[in-house]
This record gives structure tokens, sequence and C-alpha cells, in this order.
């Protein structure tokens, strides 16, 4: 007899002896299977420890020879999946996409005019100020700024910044102020510490792109609600009332507007204040461009209006102090209700550590910059480009088709097209992207800026630039504006 048959006979025995065990049951099972095993593989092999004629014990080992699931994967050759992620594919910047696109090729006999760029020192003429310049060198010549500073800035540096924006309806301490590297990191800090993916804020329609390419990469979503251009741009308070739901995690408002150059009125803003009041909703307030103002006086910001709406209000040196690429700007944070309290204060800073805070050397010249700037700069920086934007103003006015609406403030003015008097045209992206090949003037269209039929205009270039490149767009125009010249005015409220 074989050892197999000899084991099969044992584990009968067994099975008669104690026909209620179930392990040696299962054991006999496994014996009377083992000829229909090895047919399928060869994999198995069954051991067995013991006396054959006095088995007290049955150990029964299987082994499977074969490798497992795991070995065959770790056997494969490795192979590259580098991806992109999931962050990276959900940013999307508006202004990219629709003027990367363009592939119009400027007039070779005219010179090129960009109209398009939103740095006020592109062309030169605008300076900053000697005492900035100044201030700078002796912080750099100090040495006492090349090492690390903390994330959210130096006390002293954000002391500055508070007694700067102070005043008794919306008083501001040091502890009150996170500075950051530049406004949009602001921006950015303030939408990451107030908002969770799947919620929503609402942004202004038109507005600058910045608010949609962060949130969106957030995993955030865009209400958009209307500005009027028949009322200077004013919010369409109904609407944007109607736009907030139980994730609504906040409301952007930019005044004065990039890219319309409008300036809210104290009572608009606080209408605007009204609803967030009604809403629940805490408002981060854009005002890059506070004090650029045409008219002396005429810019309020939002906070020393209530006392009760918590604010986030975002701010720089960028565009007052004419030093776009210094990177230095703040959040202002306004609280007096404490219903940020202290998560909100603390998550702020926790985001500022991601970069460990903005450039040290621009932090320690921050005094000077900001106390010893003289008032004569901040007045030839407005005037320049007030003069500009009525000269802009005034002459497209006259031209078949446009119809521009006059700005207050910031550095930009829009200009509606009527399409309907320009067929050939199938939209705004397309109407200025052949002013570029024809006239060599590049102008933003406003579906940059999720408003369509519309372009923008920077108002920071030379001033004989500006008058070069009005002429230029007025002879487009006449050229493929079709239709009665004697009726633009009633068409188009000016």
């Amino acid at each position: 007899m074989s050892d197999s048959s000899m084991l099969l006979v044992s584990c009968i025995e067994e099975s008669k002896k104690d026909n209620r065990n179930p392990a040696l049951q299962a054991k006999l099972s496994l014996l009377n299977n083992k000829k229909h095993l090895k047919m399928q593989t060869n994999a198995y092999l069954i051991q067995v420890n013991g006396s054959v004629t006095h088995p007290k014990v049955l150990d029964v080992h299987v082994n499977i020879q074969r490798p497992n699931t795991v070995e065959r994967i770790k056997s494969q050759k490795p192979r590259w999946t580098v991806r992109a992620s999931e962050m990276s594919k959900k940013t999307f910047n508006p202004i990219r996409a629709i003027v990367d696109n363009m592939t119009a090729i400027p007039n070779p006999d005219k010179p090129m005019i960009a109209l398009s760029i939103g740095d006020p020192t592109v062309f030169g003429n605008l300076p900053t100020d000697d005492a900035v310049n100044k201030a700078m060198k002796e912080a750099i010549d100090s040495k006492k700024y090349n090492g690390y500073a903390p994330s959210i800035g130096y006390l002293s540096s954000r002391e500055v910044v508070a007694k700067y924006y102070t005043c008794p309806e919306a008083p501001l301490e040091a502890k009150d102020v996170i500075l950051t590297s530049g406004c949009s990191q602001a921006i950015e800090l303030a939408l990451a510490v107030l908002a969770n993916p799947g919620q929503n804020i609402l942004v202004p329609r038109p507005g600058f792109s910045l608010y949609k390419t962060l949130a969106l990469s957030l995993g955030i979503e865009v209400k958009l609600y209307n500005l009027l251009p028949e009322k200077s741009w004013e919010i369409d308070l109904k609407h944007m009332e109607s736009l907030v739901d139980d994730k609504t995690a906040c409301i952007i408002i930019n005044n004065p507007s990039n890219p319309c150059g409008s300036v809210f009125n104290r009572k608009h803003l606080q209408k605007i204040l009204s609803v967030a009041s009604r809403q629940c909703v805490p408002i981060l307030a854009d005002e890059i461009y506070g004090d650029m103002v045409f008219e002396e006086g005429a810019f309020q910001a939002l906070a020393p209006l209530s006392n009760n709406i918590p604010i986030l209000s975002c701010g720089g040196l960028a565009k007052r102090w004419l030093v776009p690429g210094w990177r230095l700007g703040w959040i202002l944070i306004h609280d007096r209700k404490e219903i940020f309290g202290k998560e909100i204060r603390e998550g702020l800073i926790r985001l500022s550590q991601r970069i460990l805070g903005p450039c040290t050397i621009v932090q320690g010249a921050l005094e000077h910059i900001m106390n010893k700037t003289p008032q004569e700069f901040y007045d030839n920086t407005i005037n320049f480009t007030k003069c500009n934007a009525d000269l802009c103003y005034t002459t497209l006015s006259s031209v078949p088709g446009l119809c521009p609406v006059r700005p207050a403030g910031a550095m930009y003015l829009m200009v509606g097209i009527e399409m309907e008097h320009f067929p050939e045209f199938e939209s705004d992206v397309d109407f200025t992207e052949r002013m570029i090949s024809e006239q060599s003037v590049f102008c933003l269209p406003a579906t940059c800026f999720e408003y369509p039929n519309y372009f923008r205009i920077v108002l920071t270039v030379p001033e004989e630039m500006m008058i070069e490149a009005c002429r230029r767009i007025r002879e487009y125009c006449e050229t493929h504006y079709q239709g009665s010249e004697s009726t633009q005015d009633l068409e188009c409220d000016k």
C-alpha cells in the first residue's frame, strides 16, 4: 500500500472514532481530492508529520509553490507614471487661455501699442518716487534684513501698516495685519482660510480673473454677480443676494475696480454691507487700488462703514507706489465682533507658513516707503492717469460703434462694442485680435473678465502713445462699421 493510501486509511479510522471533529473531516476531504489536485498542478506538496502506524496528530501543510500576485507585480519592470496633480489641472487663467490662442501678427508698418498690460511701470513713464528707492537702498545697506522673517512679517513692519490704515471706526493693531507676497497672495490666503472645497464665493462680473483662477484651483465654486455699466458699474444687489446659499463662504468686493475703473460711493457700499449682514456672509475686500481715485476724498474703504461684518481687506504696494515687482501686500483683519475669532487668525498664520513670508528687504524699507513718500508723488500719478482717462473717454465716445464707460479711478477704462454694427466679427476676441493685425493696438477683450462685447484699456501708457492708439482705434472702427452713425447716440447711452 502506498504512503498516501495508508494515510487515507488512518484518517478514515480516526473519523470513525470522532466524526464530529471538523478539522479531521477537512483533512479527510483534502486527501480524497489529492489526485484531482495533482492533475491541476504540481504546486501542491503535502507533508505529514508523525507516525504512519500510530497517527496521533496529523499536521497537514499545503505549500503553494507558484509566485503569488504581489511577487508577480514586483517582478514586473517599473514604468514611469508621473502625472500632473489635480490641483494643477483645475488651475485656469482666462486671460492666458484667450491671449495665448491669439495668432494675430501686428502690422509691420505700425509700432505696437499694448494697452493690455496692467503694469504701470512697463513703459518707464511712471517711475516710483526717489524716496521709495532711497528707503530700499538704506534697508540693503543696513544688512539687517538678509535673513528669514516671521512668515506673517516682521512685527515692526506690521505695526507700520496697522498705523497707516487704522482709524477710529476701524482700529487696527499689528496682530490684525498679515504681510504677504503681493496682493495676489493676500487674496489667495483669504480665500483659502474662508472657503473649503465644494463651497462657493461670489465674484463680480466683469471682474479680476485671478479670483476665478485661485478659487477653481482650490476646488471652490465661483458664482458671478453682475455689475451694471449703465450705473457706472455699480453692483446689481438683487442679483448678488439671489446667489447666496448655505454654501457661500464669502463675497468679493473689488473697489476701485479692475477692469472697470469704477469707484463705489458711500451709499452703495452701505447697501453692499446690508446684503452681507442679512445673509451673514463675510467679505473679502480687494482694495489694491484704494486712494487711486480721480476725485479727492472719493475713495471709501469698506471696513469703517460697519462694526459687525467680518472683513478681510487686501492691499499692497504694487499700484499706489508703482512697484508691482517688489511683491509686498497685506491682509487687514477687521473683526470687531470676533466672528472670525481665533480660528481664522490662526488659519491665516498657518497658511502664511507655506512660503515663509514676503521679501524682507521691502519689509525693512516699509516704514519710510509708507510714511515718507511725498504727497506730490501720489497726486502726480493720479493726475496723469485721469488725463489719459479723459482723453481716451472723450475720443472714443465719438467713435462709431463704441460705448466707453467713464472711469473714476484705478488704471482702466472699459469700452463697449456694438457688435451688430461690426457683423464681420464673431466676438470681442475676434474684434480685438483683428485690431492687432491691422492697427498694432492690443486691448484685452472683456471675455477675459467674463463680460463679452467689451474691451479693456490700460490708462498708464505715455500720453502721446494714448493719443496715437485712440486715433488708430477710430480708424479701425470707421473701416469696419456698418450702419447709420446717426443712430449711435440712441443705442449707446454715453
